[in-house]
This record gives C-alpha cells, sequence and structure tokens, in this order.
C-alpha cells in the first residue's frame, strides 16, 4: 500500500513518539529563543514603532503621500 499523505507516513513508523518529541522540542527552542531575543532588545530599540500610531504628521518626503 503506498501513504496517501504525510499522516499516514508517520502514523505507521517505527518511532513515531520520538520524531514527534524531536518536533516539540525543536519548536520550544525557536520560540524560547525568539522571546530571549526580543525582551533583549533595549526598550529604546521599539520606541519608534510603539509611537506610531500616535504620530499625526505626515511626511513630505512619503512617496505614497499624495496632497488634495
Amino acid at each position: 500500500m503506498v501513504p496517501q499523505n504525510f499522516k499516514d507516513i508517520l502514523s505507521n513508523g517505527e518511532h513515531v513518539g520520538l520524531y514527534q518529541t524531536i518536533a516539540m522540542f525543536i519548536f520550544l527552542a525557536c520560540f524560547v529563543g525568539l522571546l530571549v531575543y526580543v525582551f533583549s532588545r533595549s526598550k529604546k530599540h521599539y520606541e519608534e514603532e510603539a509611537n506610531a500610531p500616535l504620530q499625526d504628521d505626515i511626511e513630505e518626503n512619503d512617496p505614497f503621500f499624495k496632497k488634495n
């Protein structure tokens, strides 16, 4: 029988639990790495992006700015 999809391949394997555990550890490592990266940045790095919705001024040299 030829497997029809990825789920069929993994459900009939010998080390299915091991593959799931490895996948979970890879996901957790990436997630924790991203959290460390984000929280290790200084607040100064995020100030401009944090204030962007509150700024009313539109720069004249913005290529998407059109005067009416």
